[in-house]
């Protein structure tokens, strides 16, 4: 079991967060009635704390005797829960970014070719533009083409 604890694992009873927190018993309860900080239970009813929820009642504690109030303290745990999910999720995207650079087999590029079909480019591979790949060409208008023979 202790393999699949976490920060977040339920461990503890009131009696003894409010040990480790340094706080009574009592301001717990009054913590998880308002929402700051919210225990999970056990199926009979009973709060379980877990090493976050320890360490989340210890910086309310600090910042309630530096004088910030509770619902600012409340606002800025929930922002900070925020963060967390942030950064894991950012972690999460940066993997799956690489996973997919490193399944690719290489960079590719695609074209338009001259019929307008799709062309592939591989990666490092010079292009002789007037032959193979027609990106975009302007029609000159009559006026200014010097080869057009019909202004007479």
């Amino acid at each position: 079991m202790a393999e699949h604890m976490d920060a977040d694992t339920p461990v503890f009873a009131i009696a003894v967060a409010a040990e480790l927190a340094g706080m009574h018993p009592q301001t717990l309860r009054q913590y998880d009635r308002i929402g700051l900080v919210v225990p999970r239970r056990t199926r009979g009813g009973s709060r379980r704390y877990s090493t976050r929820d320890i360490a989340q009642l210890r910086e309310v504690a600090q910042l309630s005797s530096e004088g910030m109030s509770l619902p600012a303290i409340a606002r800025l745990l929930d922002l900070e829960d925020e963060a967390r999910h942030l950064r894991r999720r950012v972690a999460e995207l940066e993997q799956e970014l690489r996973r997919e650079r490193e399944n690719r087999p290489g960079v590719r590029v695609f074209a338009a070719g001259a019929e307008g079909s799709i062309v592939t480019v591989p990666s490092g591979r010079r292009i002789r533009r007037s032959t193979e790949i027609v990106l975009w060409r302007p029609r000159r208008a009559p006026a200014d083409d010097p080869d057009d023979s019909s202004r007479d």
